[in-house]
């Protein structure tokens, strides 16, 4: 049976991935095969529960892992030492050109995403889009801001193209800015101007109005263009 050893302090949640993915490779795990628990796996690797729940996190989105609730974190394909992609590595020295640099390629997928998804979503999908909608819009109005569930409604929007490279890869860019997306140039009024759009881009996707569902996928990141240029100045 493979083992887990201890990590160094640094690049944790790198570290983490990689091990973990050689570890379902050495162990010749196959889909529907469960994972160590979280416990096992902080333990094992000497690390902290939050890093272990992003890991796996990421792998969820890769479509590596389904974690179903009180029961584990089962594997969904089987893994080859060079099948499992790693979260991209940016330069954040100079933050401002990379966010924009990042963003004129997530404007080219998330345009084309949202079009798919007024082609592809079905029903399920439209409820799971408004469900996440309706709590961002909950969110808010109570606090004024609503990062994780901003990006839980597009998340949504890219399950509904029903092509996993969409959620892979823009997830994959976020990840590379995990920090800043946090509390962005610790401004929580950031990118707060696209709000009304979020509903009106639902409403072209559910709509089948491919168009419209560009346009204000757009008009999203334009805002977020303008706020990363004027808030870091």
């Amino acid at each position: 049976m493979a083992t887990l050893t201890p990590l160094p302090a640094l690049d944790r949640a790198e570290s983490v991935s990689r091990a973990l993915a050689d570890f379902i490779v050495r162990s010749a795990l196959r889909p529907g095969d469960r994972l160590p628990t979280e416990r096992a796996l902080m333990e094992a690797l000497a690390v902290g529960r939050s890093t272990v729940r992003e890991v796996i996190r990421q792998f969820q989105a890769r479509g590596i892992v389904e974690s179903r609730k009180g029961s584990g974190t089962y594997l969904l394909r089987a893994l080859t030492a060079g099948s499992v992609s790693f979260p991209m590595t940016i330069d954040t020295g100079a933050l401002r050109d990379r966010l924009l640099q990042t963003l004129e390629v997530r404007r080219g997928l998330e345009v084309e995403a949202s079009a798919v998804a007024t082609c592809r979503a079905g029903d399920a999908d439209i409820a799971a889009m408004e469900q996440k909608l309706i709590e961002m819009e909950r969110v808010h109005f109570d606090k004024g801001t609503a990062g994780r569930e901003d990006l839980a409604f597009h998340l949504a929007i890219y399950d509904a193209t029903h092509n996993p490279l969409f959620r892979q890869l823009l997830e994959q860019i976020r990840e590379a800015f995990e920090h800043f997306f946090e509390k962005p140039f610790d401004r929580p009024d950031f990118a707060r101007r696209s709000f009304p759009f979020h509903r009106e881009l639902f409403d072209a996707i559910r709509s089948r109005n491919t168009a419209l569902a560009r346009d204000k996928t757009i008009a999203i990141l334009a805002i977020v263009e303008e706020d990363i240029k004027a808030m870091s100045q």
